[in-house]
Order: C-alpha cells, then sequence, then structure tokens
C-alpha cells in the first residue's frame, strides 16, 4: 500500500490518486483513457510513445482540483445526458447518437448529440468542451507521482523545479471567441449549442467578462447554453463530475460578453449532410 503521494497530480490516465488500491503499474504501463476507450492522446513531443495521462492537478493557493484535460469531462456521458432537453424536437422512437468532430461554418465541434429516425437526423445539439490550458510543464510532477507510488522512471524529471500554471485569460478569451463564431450558425439553423467546462472556469469567465445579461435560471429558447461541473469528492476520496450550474444567451449575447457585435450566416442543411454521414451503430448512444 502507498502513502498519500506528494505529487499534485490528482488523477492519472483516469483515475483518482486518492484510491491507492489500483494496479498503478498497469495503468501506466497500458496508458488507456477510460472515458475514450483507447491509449490516452496527449503525448510527450519528445516521445510520442509516451502519454502523459494526467487529467486533473491541484492548483492555486487553495489546492483544489483543476481538470486540464477535456476529455475528462466525458466521465460516465452525463454531459450528454445533461444536454437531451435541448433536443427541442426529439420524438419518441427516434434513436440518439453521439458524433465527434464535426466541422461546420464557423470552426469544428467537438460532439453532436443527434436524434434520428430511419437513418436520417431529425434534431441535433453541438456540445464543446473546455478545461484549463496550461503553462509550463506538468512532467515533473507526473514523475513524482511516479516516484511516489513506486513506478519505474525513464529520467529524473522528479527532480526538476519547473512547474505548471493556469492560462485563465487566454482559455477563456479563446474558447469565448470560438462560441462567437459558432453560435451564428446555430442561432441561424435554430438550433443549440452547449459548452461544457468545469466550474471553477465557469466562475472566471463570469468575473472576467460581461455575463451580466445570461440567463439564470438558462432559458430553453436560447441558442448557447453553458454547463458547469464540479468535481465532487467521493467516500473512497476518488472524484466524480457533478452538474453545478447553467446559463444560456444567445449570439448576440455572447458578442456582448466579448464587447463584439454579433453577426451570422449559415446552411443547415451542411450540417445535417455532415452528420449523416457519420452517424452509424458505432455511434449510437443510450442514455445513463
Amino acid at each position: 500500500m502507498c502513502g498519500p503521494s506528494m505529487s499534485n497530480v490528482v488523477e492519472l490516465f483516469g483515475h483518482s490518486l486518492g484510491d491507492l488500491g489500483g494496479n498503478w503499474a498497469t495503468i501506466v504501463e497500458q496508458q488507456q483513457c477510460p472515458f475514450l476507450g483507447k491509449r490516452c492522446y496527449k503525448v510527450r513531443k519528445s516521445d510520442p510513445n509516451t502519454s502523459i495521462g494526467t487529467c486533473t492537478v491541484l492548483y492555486g493557493r487553495a489546492a483544489e482540483p483543476i481538470i486540464i484535460c477535456p476529455t475528462r469531462l466525458i466521465e460516465r456521458r452525463q454531459i450528454f445526458t445533461d444536454c437531451l432537453h435541448l433536443l427541442t424536437t426529439h420524438e419518441p422512437g427516434n434513436e440518439l447518437h453521439i458524433v465527434s468532430e464535426v466541422s461546420i461554418p464557423g470552426g469544428s465541434v467537438d460532439y453532436f448529440l443527434v436524434s434520428a429516425r430511419d437513418g436520417r437526423v431529425r434534431d441535433f445539439v453541438g456540445i464543446e468542451l473546455q478545461t484549463l490550458d496550461t503553462t509550463g510543464t506538468v512532467w515533473p510532477e507526473r514523475q513524482r507521482l511516479l516516484k511516489d507510488i513506486g513506478i519505474p522512471r525513464g529520467d529524473n524529471a522528479e527532480t526538476s523545479d519547473k512547474s505548471y500554471g493556469m492560462n485563465w485569460k487566454m482559455t477563456a478569451k479563446t474558447i469565448l471567441v470560438q462560441m462567437h463564431h459558432k453560435i451564428q450558425t446555430f442561432e441561424h439553423v435554430n438550433k443549440k449549442l452547449a459548452l461544457i467546462t468545469q466550474d471553477k472556469l465557469l466562475a472566471y469567465m463570469t468575473k472576467e467578462f460581461n455575463f451580466g445579461h445570461l440567463s439564470n435560471p438558462p432559458a430553453l429558447g436560447d441558442a448557447m447554453h453553458f454547463h458547469a461541473y464540479r468535481m465532487a469528492e467521493q467516500p473512497n476520496h476518488s472524484y466524480r463530475l457533478a452538474l453545478q450550474s447553467r446559463l444560456s444567451t444567445d449570439a448576440e449575447g455572447i458578442a456582448l460578453c466579448l464587447g463584439l457585435q454579433a453577426e451570422a450566416r449559415v446552411d443547415l442543411d451542411a450540417i445535417i449532410r455532415a452528420l449523416q454521414a457519420k452517424i452509424s451503430a458505432m455511434t449510437l448512444f443510450t442514455p445513463v
């Protein structure tokens, strides 16, 4: 049994360091992301065969868990279930699909939750994931963790004094600009777009940008929805995502957040063609 870790890494390859009963040698060796069901895609630039695997780290004076990998947000696929109400023309009998990485006018969208019948798209909601971008490097903290839990390392990075930080301002502004581009598309075709993020990041956005006009509680008629999740600590000291708050606005509202003037254009048929080309038995979604 390992003692408490001195590293700031909270979750590695989807497993919480609070749960020290895990087979860490196997977890580190296999490099699997349990949320995607395949190898962690975050690899070292200097060694593409090594996945970094850091999902969540402690940061700030309060040493709070901050999610730094957007894939961490798809735990249990709860975020998709929490967007079901945004499928306003979904009907009983329709199938649900989760389609990833679809290009639309305004950019690429991480996921679509699609309502389909007889292979034809009937409704959809776009779902974007955003977690905090780091500055510096988390690698020495990762290696300190491996040392703490008795896993051999290929370097001595645990002795490095290099650290990491959180790029709050750039992360928040970048995602809001992206939402400004994409929400025009969704509003124009009368569909919904949801931004999924951690409560800490949404709190920062609310403080640093003009969010006073957003609807709280959210209005179903709005095109842009914000869903913020907190890291809820469990009795075994692991963490589980829990929906903390929801807000909503429209294209003009996102422009006001950024101090911009909204504009809009796009083609509903282009989005539907892209979605229909991707839905299949492999994308079928069964809500939890």
